[in-house]
C-alpha cells in the first residue's frame, strides 16, 4: 500500500489552519485583512505585479500576495510535477500502461463533467451572469490531493483499492490542471519569446550536469564524473536554472507559479517508481528525491500562508459563482467520474482494480469533489479581485461539504472498509 498519510496530514494541517484564520480575520476586520494580503514588500522591483501608468511606463510591485501565490507556490507545484513526472517516465510508474487507463478516463470525466455543469447552469442563469462567471470554468475541475485522500481513507479504509484509484485520479487531475493554468490563464499579455529563457535553462542544466556526466561514465560502474558533479555542485545548478525558468515564465505572461516545471524533468531521478508519495522514497538518494525531502517543511509553511492569503472571504460574498462552483464539483465530478469510469471499465473492457465495484466510482466522485487548494488558486487567477472572485472562492471553500456527502454515499452504497 502506498504510504502518503504523513505527507497529506502534515500539509493539510497548516493549510486548514491558515484558511480558518483567514476566514475569521476577513469577517471580523475585512480592511485590515486585505491590507495585510496586499502589503507591499518592494515597489518598483524586477518581480511582482505588473503595473503600466498613463504614460506607458511599466513597473512591478512585489506584494505579500504575489510572493506567496506566484513565487513560493512554484515549489508546491514542482513537488506535484515531480510525482507526475516519475509516475509517467519511470519503470512501474503509476501512470504507465493499462493499469492507469481507467483512472485516466475517470479523470477526464471528472474534468469535463464539472465544466459542463458550470457553464450549462451559467447559461441558464442568463447572458449577464454567464459573461461575468464564464472565465471560472476551470475552478470546479480541481481535486485537492491531500483532503480527498484523507476523506477517501475515512470512507474506504486505508487498504481499499479505491484509495489508490482516487489518489491516481487526483494526481492526474493536478497534472491536467497545470496544463489548463498554463494554456488558458496567462498572468499578462503573452510574450512567448521569453520562454526561450526557460527552455535554455532547462536544456543547459540537463546537458551540462546530468546528460554529459552520464555519457562520460558509460561502461564505468563507479560513475566518477556523475559522482564528482553531484558532490561538487549538488542542487545549485538546478536552483539557478529554476530561477531563470521562473523569470522566463513571469516575463512571458504564463503564470510564474508554473515556472519550475521545465526544470523538474532535468534533475537526476530514481530508475523506478515506488508509488505516488511512497514511503520507500524516503530512503532514495537520487537528487530529485533529496530535493523533495528538503522542501517538505518549507512547502508546509507555504501552504499555510497560501490558505491565509487566499481563503479570507467575507460570508456576504456568496453569489452565483459560489453555487456554480459547488454544482460543478458536487454534481459534475461524481457524474463525470462515474460515466467515464464505467465506459472505460465496461464498453472498452479496461476493467477496474480487483476488489472495486462500479458503484465505488460514485463514492470516489463525491470524494474528488473537494476542490479547495487548487480551486482557490484557479479562482485567484480566473477573476480579478472583487465580488466574483470572492464568490468563487467561497464555492471552493464550501466544497468541504463533499466530505460529508461522500461519507453518506459510502454508507448508502454499502462500501466495505478495508483497513489492511
Amino acid at each position: 500500500m502506498y504510504r502518503v498519510w504523513n505527507f497529506v496530514t502534515n500539509y493539510s494541517l497548516f493549510l486548514i489552519g491558515g484558511a480558518i484564520v483567514a476566514l475569521i480575520w476577513a469577517n471580523v476586520s475585512a480592511d485590515s485583512y486585505h491590507h495585510f494580503v496586499e502589503f507591499v514588500l518592494i515597489d518598483d522591483f524586477f518581480i511582482g505585479h505588473l503595473h503600466v501608468d498613463e504614460l506607458g511606463h511599466a513597473h512591478r510591485t512585489l506584494t505579500l500576495h504575489y510572493l506567496v501565490n506566484d513565487v513560493l507556490m512554484a515549489l508546491f507545484f514542482a513537488i506535484a510535477a515531480k510525482e507526475v513526472w516519475e509516475a509517467v517516465i519511470l519503470k512501474n510508474g503509476s501512470l504507465r500502461g493499462k493499469k492507469a487507463a481507467t483512472p485516466l478516463f475517470a479523470t477526464l470525466g471528472g474534468m469535463l463533467g464539472p465544466i459542463a455543469v458550470y457553464l450549462g447552469l451559467a447559461m441558464i442563469l442568463g447572458s449577464e451572469t454567464y459573461s461575468a462567471v464564464a472565465n471560472g470554468w476551470a475552478i470546479p475541475t480541481a481535486t485537492d490531493i491531500a483532503f480527498s485522500y484523507l476523506v477517501g481513507r475515512m470512507v474506504f479504509g486505508a487498504g481499499h483499492p479505491a484509495v489508490r484509484f482516487l489518489l491516481l485520479l487526483a494526481i492526474a487531475d493536478d497534472a491536467a490542471g497545470l496544463l489548463i493554468l498554463a494554456i488558458f490563464y496567462p498572468s499578462a499579455d503573452l510574450a512567448p519569446e521569453w520562454l526561450f529563457l526557460s527552455l535554455g535553462a532547462a536544456v543547459g542544466v540537463f546537458v551540462l550536469f546530468n546528460w554529459l556526466p552520464r555519457v562520460r561514465d558509460r561502461g564505468n560502474q563507479l560513475r566518477p564524473n556523475s559522482t564528482f558533479v553531484r558532490k561538487m555542485f549538488s542542487f545549485w545548478p538546478y536552483l539557478i536554472a529554476g530561477c531563470l525558468s521562473w523569470y522566463g515564465f513571469q516575463e512571458s505572461g504564463l503564470h510564474p507559479a508554473l515556472g519550475l516545471l521545465p526544470i523538474v524533468p532535468t534533475i537526476p531521478h530514481a530508475d523506478r517508481a515506488f508509488g505516488l508519495f511512497a514511503e520507500a522514497e524516503e530512503h532514495l538518494h537520487d537528487l530529485l528525491n533529496q530535493i523533495e525531502h528538503a522542501l517538505k517543511y518549507p512547502v508546509e509553511i507555504i501552504l499555510g500562508l497560501f490558505g491565509l492569503l487566499n481563503a479570507g472571504v467575507e460570508f456576504g460574498s456568496i453569489g452565483s459563482a459560489t453555487w456554480l462552483v459547488l454544482a460543478g464539483l458536487l454534481l459534475g465530478k461524481p457524474l463525470g467520474i462515474f460515466l467515464f469510469g464505467w465506459f472505460a471499465a465496461r464498453p472498452l473492457g479496461l476493467g477496474l482494480p480487483g476488489g472495486m465495484r462500479l458503484v465505488d466510482l460514485v463514492v470516489i466522485g463525491c470524494v474528488a469533489a473537494i476542490g479547495f487548494t487548487v480551486s482557490l488558486f484557479v479562482a485567484s487567477v480566473a477573476f480579478d479581485a472583487g465580488p466574483v472572485q470572492d464568490a468563487a472562492k467561497m464555492g471552493a471553500l464550501f466544497s468541504f461539504g463533499a466530505a460529508a456527502i461522500a461519507i453518506v454515499a459510502g454508507k448508502l452504497l454499502r462500501v466495505e472498509k478495508q483497513d489492511i
